[in-house]
């Protein structure tokens, strides 16, 4: 890890996890049940075929995937209605620990940072204006990117991590990214980037292991200190 820190130009962070706790208050459950009871529960949705699941980025690619489900205009309806349950859940994320300190000290020793993210990007700008982060990132958020009508290209596919790669204008050999789920390890490996994984338990170390990262951290103190040894955050 040591080694692919000090020689990274560019850090790409998945955001729900690596930056913040983002359903910390605004749980992903209460989320998934309010999407449920405007769009699933609803006499034009086809409610019986909708996943049984608490994630409301599972419900959202549902209703993208299967064009029986809802209109295509009330598809477009729940995205922004998914959009603005995370911007809510944003403005009261906790910060990951170390996470504030690890973005300033890899700007200042020279990295770019960037961010790669199935929420919404205006959830992430949120979040980073409230930390006095978003300046660090330099526009450099690249989130879920939809119409309503094509398929949602959520990781593992990687088109947002290459997003995030191309405004940062870095080889993809030079560049590393944080993430904390067996997608982001995939995603990352299809961009051909690095890849360091945040296991805030024992239930994600292993998922992130059995994905195939070679590399992961039960804190971020312990990038911080390959980045800056000096550091005492």
């Amino acid at each position: 890890m040591e080694h692919a820190i000090s020689s990274a130009r560019c850090v790409i962070f998945d955001f729900d996890g690596p930056l913040c706790h983002l359903f910390a208050r605004r749980t992903a459950a209460s989320v998934a049940r309010r999407l449920r009871e405007t769009y699933a529960d609803r006499p034009d949705s086809s409610a019986g075929t909708w996943p049984e699941t608490t994630d409301p980025l599972r419900l959202l690619t549902a209703a993208f995937d299967d064009v029986t489900l809802l209109p295509q205009e009330r598809v477009r309806e729940m995205e922004r209605s998914l959009s603005s349950e995370e911007v809510a859940a944003a403005k009261v994320a906790f910060p990951t620990g170390y996470a504030d300190t690890l973005v300033r000290t890899l700007c200042a020793t020279g990295r770019t940072v960037a961010v790669a993210t199935d929420n919404s990007a205006e959830a992430v700008e949120h979040y980073l204006a409230g930390r006095s982060l978003l300046e660090a990132f330099g526009g450099r958020v690249c989130g879920r990117v939809s119409d309503g009508t094509a398929p949602l290209r959520l990781k593992p596919d990687p088109d947002c991590v290459l997003r995030a790669l191309e405004s940062t204008g870095a080889d993809a050999a030079e560049s590393l990214m944080l993430g904390d789920s067996a997608r982001d390890v995939a995603a990352a490996r299809a961009a051909g980037v690095g890849f360091v994984g945040y296991a805030r338990n024992e239930r994600k170390e292993r998922e992130l292991r059995e994905a195939g990262a070679e590399w992961v951290v039960p804190s971020l103190r312990d990038v911080l200190l390959t980045v800056d040894p000096l550091a005492h955050a």
